[in-house]
């Protein structure tokens, strides 16, 4: 489908009733990463997943790749995706682009679920320094796997996926790899998540040391009216690491919804 300046590929599946549900991965993720968490859904259910711009299959895509970019490429996909109510399940970096998005109030967003979100306030912890070396965690293979068993998650992966986290990782253009760590993981949006008004649910990983449940406490439900924040065993990468907590949390706040 067409966004500014190319085309995305979308992965859609589904189609029975309820909110379709619209995610958006993290930095140096892709669409599949959340197979595992898909395939744990309800039958039926409408999913919409794509690879951001600059990465994956969106790789060639222009710049700029800064979170309004991204919050831009997430509402065109939902728009031309979705006909009727939908959910923004966002991870990380795509948990912030849910949250402009939200923050707009489209027509027909029923809810927000974020997965291990950035929160609207950049935490204490987000230094220049630590930007610097963040933006160099993808380097190479070598700096890829570093930071997957010293940061991004509480235990070995399976096999699989660990090969496809280094793959999707080394998977985008320079100027994206580079735009999160730089500008977008410091950019303070708590002002546009205060005009949230839909129900907003944040899964938190218990062992995550790169947005821990206590960063998300002070840094986001301040600034999310009615979010709620769980926590389950798990770094950052839960849809890799607990994709069944994952989709059980998120199958709870489809049904509460309803209700």
């Amino acid at each position: 489908m067409a966004v500014a300046g190319g085309t995305v590929r979308v992965r859609t599946g589904g189609g029975g009733g309820g909110p379709a549900l619209v995610f958006a991965h993290y930095w140096g993720g892709s669409a599949g990463t959340w197979d595992e968490v898909v395939r744990r859904l309800p039958p039926g259910r409408a999913t919409v997943r794509f690879d951001q711009r600059g990465w994956g299959t969106s790789r060639e895509l222009p710049g700029p790749y800064h979170l309004e970019r991204l919050a831009d490429d997430l509402a065109r996909v939902a728009e031309e995706c979705v006909t009727g109510p939908f959910v923004l399940v966002g991870h990380s970096m795509g948990g912030k682009a849910g949250l402009l998005v939200a923050a707009r109030r489209p027509a027909g967003l029923a809810g927000v679920f974020l997965v291990a979100p950035a929160p609207p306030r950049p935490p204490a912890a987000v230094t220049e320094a630590y930007r610097q070396a963040l933006s160099h965690a993808y380097d190479s293979p070598e700096s890829v796997v570093r930071a997957l068993d010293r940061v991004l998650t509480s235990g070995p992966l399976p096999g699989p996926a660990r090969e496809a986290v280094v793959r999707d990782s080394l998977a985008a253009s320079d100027e994206a790899r580079a735009e999160w760590p730089l500008r977008g993981i410091a950019q303070d949006i708590t002002e546009e998540a205060l005009r949230i008004e839909v129900p907003v649910a944040v899964l938190a990983g218990g062992q995550d040391r790169v947005e821990p449940p206590a960063v998300l406490r002070a840094c986001l439900l301040p600034y999310v009216r009615h979010a709620t924040l769980t926590t389950v065993p798990g770094g950052h990468l839960l849809p890799l690491e607990a994709p069944e907590a994952v989709a059980r949390a998120l199958a709870g706040f489809l049904a509460g919804l309803r209700g």
